[in-house]
């Protein structure tokens, strides 16, 4: 099966983790700052392109940071605030932001793998259909967030990744989109 097999167009919804996807993950941190933050080559054009292809873009991401005293939401929104001003700009959409402040010991609903943040975009943009809706992740706890919701997955890393829960593996948020628009 390719990413073309499965017809995606507008009534499609795409999630997207931030960290690793969007921009470049910090090795043992969290992104506390504007200036910490970094986009991973070729993103913004990849999210222009998709913003043509797909009807709801959302981003959806665990912020353990919050939940350890680290950051605040009040920094992780400033963050946020700057992200979509840059990706709006150069023609790119992210509909919402959903983040998980809670600590992975909590197992709170909205934190992935659990499917609260998924459920609470379908609440927010009635259209969402799980089932014509995929994940953009790097991370196994994507995948099976994914899979929770009844998702199609995709799996951002270096290396191809054999694994039950992952659809389709591509290096990157650009070669996903390639492999979509090409």
């Amino acid at each position: 099966m390719t990413l073309k097999d499965l017809n995606i167009d507008n009534t499609w919804t795409l999630f997207l983790d931030r960290d690793g996807v969007i921009n470049k993950k910090l090795e043992n941190d969290y992104v506390k700052h504007t200036t910490e933050f970094e986009f991973i080559d070729g993103v913004i054009p990849a999210l222009a392109s998709l913003n043509k292809v797909f009807g709801t873009i959302v981003i959806v991401t665990n912020q353990q940071c919050i939940g350890k005293g680290i950051i605040t939401v009040e920094d992780l929104e400033l963050v946020h605030k700057n992200m979509l001003y840059e990706i709006s700009y150069l023609k790119g959409r992210i509909d919402k932001i959903y983040f998980s402040p809670y600590l992975a010991s909590e197992n709170h609903p909205t934190r992935k793998p659990a499917i609260g943040m998924a459920l609470q975009a379908q609440k927010d943009f009635p259209q969402i259909d799980l089932k014509k809706s995929i994940i953009v992740g790097d991370s196994i706890s994507d995948m099976e967030f994914g899979r929770n919701a009844g998702m199609k997955t995709a799996f951002i890393s270096k290396e191809e990744t054999k694994d039950e829960r992952i659809d389709f593996n591509f290096k990157s948020l650009s070669f996903f989109n390639y492999a979509l628009t090409k």
